[in-house]
């Protein structure tokens, strides 16, 4: 008996708030964390030729 009782307890508690911490966690995500990734992929691929280029010298045609 004591499992059906914690299901419901679960179901009942994830009605207003859980929506509300899903919109925030995309928020999150959408606002913070994406634009964070992305200057570091372009910065890390931006160091990285830097660095390959101080070792090759720059590109000729």
């Amino acid at each position: 008996m004591q499992p059906q009782r914690e299901e419901r307890d679960l179901e009942a508690n994830t009605g207003q708030s859980g929506k509300r911490r899903e919109l925030i966690l995309f928020l999150f995500i959408t606002v913070v964390l994406f634009p964070i990734l992305s200057v570091m992929i372009v910065g890390g691929y931006g160091f990285a030729v830097w660095i390959f280029q101080m070792f090759t010298g720059p590109p000729v045609a």
